[in-house]
């Protein structure tokens, strides 16, 4: 007997460095790459964060899909575009053509959960554009951003909760994580807070915070996730799960606020502050550690953990994002393509949360029959109206490190060096000494616009 010990730990390593990695997703609504205190911010207090940049991976330019929330939600879970998928922008509805990655993990064994802001898709049962529809075994949500006190959707079946919507949602993803902690199979866990986005109701724990400073409440809630997202990595440690699992914080769109943006304006435009955004991933087990300055975006995190957790790739459909898992190991130092970015080309839908899903709870509560408001089981998913493959509407743009070149309703054109310029002021596009980048840059951004037309089309769904 005196050699079982040796055996039993060493048929444990042997399980703990093959075993699956538990994946949680944590997304912030509206936060902004200067607001934590990593990235130099003169008073917010993210202690959680610089935790995790510390002792983590840090991607220094790091970019929603898009700046606004909707369509970079779509990014992550498809690895595409957010057009492609029918989602231009906020309220818009996540074709169920779409792969994602709750369903390719599903089919690799992981246990799957969604708890926060969706935004991409219906809360009701009985529609495939509900979270259930995306891959999602367990779900709480709230249809958009929410705050205090809110209506949220548990798989289906309406609560009115009380609370600090942001502390809620943390509290149903630990208990996801209690309950199925114990079982044979990794996790898979989406956490997307509905704040620091507007109006700020909800306020950190402790004494009062920022009261002298400018946009007090956006940064009390910023501060507020802070607190849960170190709840949630001392629930890891205390489960024994945080070594096996790849945990990755960032934001949906730039901030709210221009001076610390990161760049160029603010959420919702496609210069360098709308689109620039904290991201950090921590795991453990494979000590990742360091700040690059590669260029990635959300469109990539679905290619990356798949090959982080030694998942094959198999998708109908061609992807936006590229796989940076040796970026994130310290063994590359450069992205292999460009990314394109588009804003502006459909319009957004105006989606109040509390004011829909008090409605469907008191249907519930009442014993009516559902679906209250039908249109919005599927919006307009089933639709497939044909647009014209040179289309061109809005503000288009492709970052080529260090150039990025500006497409403005597809004729105005700006370029500007990054690493010269960061926050876009010179205009180069008329100079004489780049007119050979430019034009290669504008075939490009062009036959990358009308490949994601042609998915917008349905070219790519059989």
């Amino acid at each position: 007997m005196k050699n079982a010990l040796p055996l039993l730990l060493f048929a444990f390593t042997l399980a703990t460095a093959t075993a699956k990695p538990n994946i949680i997703l944590v997304m912030a609504d509206d936060q902004g790459w200067g607001d934590v205190g990593y990235n130099g911010h003169p008073f917010v207090k993210t202690e959680a964060m610089d935790a995790m940049a510390a002792d983590g991976f840090v991607f220094d330019r790091f970019y929603a899909a898009a700046p606004v929330c909707s369509p970079t939600r779509a990014s992550v879970l498809t690895g595409r575009h957010p057009i492609r998928g029918k989602v231009p922008s906020y309220g818009n509805y996540l074709r169920p053509q779409e792969q994602t990655l709750a369903e390719t993990l599903k089919s690799a064994g992981y246990v799957t959960g969604i708890f926060g802001k969706l935004h991409i898709g219906s809360g009701q049962p009985d529609t495939d554009c509900n979270p259930t529809g995306m891959g999602f075994d367990e779900w709480v949500i709230g249809l958009n951003f929410f705050d205090n006190d809110p209506y949220l959707s548990r798989n289906g079946v309406m609560e009115h909760r009380k609370g600090k919507g942001s502390v809620l949602l943390m509290d149903d993803a630990i208990s996801f994580l209690e309950k199925n902690r114990g079982g044979d199979k990794p996790l898979f866990m989406v956490v997307w807070f509905p704040s620091p986005h507007d109006p700020h109701a909800e306020v950190p724990d402790g004494p009062s915070l920022y009261d002298d400073k400018p946009h007090a409440g956006y940064y009390r809630e910023i501060t507020l996730i802070d607190q849960q997202l170190a709840r949630l990595r001392a629930k890891l440690r205390d489960m024994k799960l945080a070594e096996n699992t790849i945990l990755w914080y960032t934001s949906d769109n730039g901030g709210l606020v221009e001076e610390s943006s990161g760049g160029r304006e603010k959420k919702g435009t496609v210069y360098e502050g709308g689109l620039r955004v904290p991201s950090i991933v921590e795991w453990p087990a494979r000590k990742l550690k360091g700040r690059n300055f590669v260029t990635a975006t959300s469109s990539d995190i679905y290619p990356t953990l798949l090959k982080m957790a030694e998942v094959e790739l198999l998708v109908p459909h061609p992807l936006d994002g590229i796989d940076l898992s040796a970026v994130i190991a310290g063994s590359k130092k450069e992205r292999d393509a460009g990314i394109g970015f588009w804003h502006n080309f459909g319009k957004g839908d105006l989606t109040r949360s509390d004011q829909i899903l008090k409605a469907l709870w008191e249907k519930q509560q009442s014993g009516a029959p559902l679906p209250h408001d039908p249109e919005r089981l599927r919006k307009d998913v089933d639709a497939f109206p044909q647009h014209p493959e040179d289309s061109a509407k809005g503000h288009a743009a492709w970052n080529d490190w260090p150039w990025k070149l500006h497409r403005i309703n597809g004729d105005i054109y700006e370029l500007y060096n990054l690493i010269d310029d960061p926050m876009e002021k010179t205009d180069l596009s008329k100079n004489t000494a780049h007119q050979e980048r430019l034009e290669k840059m504008k075939q490009e951004l062009d036959a990358w616009m009308r490949s994601v037309i042609r998915s917008l089309n349905g070219k790519d769904y059989k």
